[in-house]
């Protein structure tokens, strides 16, 4: 009989270190991107900043906007890993607004890299096709037609959702405010959408626990 030969791990290896230098490029446009804004993303800030060769990037993105872009992929996909176990429970689609506001400005806080890049890159900076807008579009659709929120049309709830969220993490990261800003926010959000006051401000001080995130690796500094 011959002797078996041993596993050849170096796909394995190699796709290792693929995924590494993915993410070092990603948590790099991300930095970049949250300490100074998207236009600091530049191919060559990205290979300065990782110590990398023009080619490696090349190897991976097309271009610094396809290179946010996916920042911007990953970064929804793990908001909305996070949010998914709670509001998969919640039968109300205003108060999954609700709690999709609350948490995305806590991790924001918690993690203030996340927060300066979902500010300063006007997030969700990826198309409409995505995954992001299709939940929080489908919640503020279903309020909106069975008349939990105002009448009005689904763009112009995400755009009023979104655009008070973005602002509300302008704030988060460059001032001191109250430990309950994120609640105050939802409130904010729920009113403009048509809720009463009263119901708006139960709603956003509900009890509700902060998920963890699992993009530690884009907000950890890469050298290896």
């Amino acid at each position: 009989m011959f002797p078996m030969s041993p596993t050849d791990h170096r796909p394995v290896v190699a796709a290792q270190r693929r995924e590494r230098m993915r993410t070092r490029l990603l948590a790099t446009a991300l930095a970049l991107a949250a300490e100074q804004g998207m236009e600091a993303v530049t191919i060559d800030a990205v290979i300065t900043r990782a110590a990398v060769a023009r080619g490696t990037f090349y190897k991976y993105f097309d271009t610094p906007a396809a290179l946010i872009q996916e920042v911007g992929h990953e970064v929804s996909d793990a908001l909305i890993r996070a949010m998914h176990p709670a509001a998969e429970r919640m039968e109300d689609p205003a108060e999954r607004v609700t709690a999709g506001v609350r948490t995305v400005l806590r991790l924001a806080r918690q993690h203030p890299q996340l927060g300066g890049f979902m500010a300063r890159s006007g997030w969700p900076v990826m198309d409409v096709t995505h995954s992001f807008f299709k939940l929080v579009g489908h919640d503020l659709t279903l309020a909106i037609d069975t008349g939990r929120f105002a009448a009005m049309s689904t763009e112009l709830a995400l755009s009023t959702m979104a655009g008070t969220t973005i602002g509300a993490m302008h704030a988060i990261i460059t001032a001191d405010l109250p430990e309950d800003f994120p609640e105050q926010t939802a409130a904010a959000v729920l009113r403009a959408l048509g809720l009463p006051a009263a119901e708006a401000m139960t709603l956003a001080t509900a009890a509700l626990a902060t998920p963890a995130l699992d993009i530690e690796s884009l907000l950890a500094s890469h050298t290896d």
